[in-house]
């Protein structure tokens, strides 16, 4: 859930996008002449870093909107920063084409419960609303939870957190089908403790909507 990836787009072999945040090594080898850039993620607006090699040689992109351009038996070009007028003068029509980032919903329960806080309960119309937002949905409830207790039971008490909020989708008319549900237990901590902590922020269901 947690993991960013990075996205890759070409337009006729000209012009190319990286966006998101996870380590990419495009291996480009064009006919003609190529142009990269590194966007910020969508939907959190982090930048990651990508690696960008052919024959020739290779260089490194790691800010937003960093952009260099490949070309036949020749090294990457020294990386520049263009503005964002100038990302959309270039690549406007393929961001424009590409789906619309995933959002992201954090969810609260209380202490050894899978009873959401009132604040997370009032949540729901907002991801209910992104769901009917989306063609064809598809939506990741995976559960979490803080480190008191043994890694196994919180294991199975992060999946019963996950089960709740799918019957709660369901009863509010999402396709149950559209729903994938998973628990990482205390295995992907939101705010990083030591063993045996109560930290209510770790109580959680991460949802995303795609």
């Amino acid at each position: 859930m947690n993991q960013r990836r990075t996205f890759v787009v070409s337009i006729a072999a000209v012009a190319a996008v990286v966006w998101g945040c996870g380590p990419q090594r495009p291996n480009t080898t064009p006919a003609s002449q190529t142009s990269i850039v590194l966007l910020p993620d969508p939907g959190d607006g982090a930048v990651g870093r990508a690696s960008v090699t052919n024959a020739a040689g290779a260089v490194e992109l790691s800010g937003a909107r960093e952009l260099t351009i490949v070309s036949t038996n020749q090294q990457p070009a020294q990386v520049t920063v263009i503005s964002e007028a100038e990302v959309q003068r270039r690549f406007g029509s393929v961001l424009s084409a590409l789906p619309p980032a995933p959002q992201r919903f954090n969810l609260f329960f209380r202490f050894e419960s899978e009873e959401l806080t009132d604040e997370s309960r009032a949540l729901v119309p907002q991801i209910l609303e992104a769901v009917k937002g989306r063609p064809v949905p598809e939506v990741a409830v995976i559960g979490h939870t803080d480190t008191t207790g043994p890694a196994a039971v919180n294991v199975v008490l992060g999946l019963r957190r996950a089960t709740t909020i799918r019957a709660l989708l369901v009863a509010a008319g999402v396709d149950s089908s559209l729903i994938e549900v998973g628990s990482h237990g205390e295995a992907d901590l939101l705010i990083k403790t030591a063993d045996d902590v109560n930290e209510p922020r770790n109580r959680r269901v991460e949802i995303s909507v795609r």
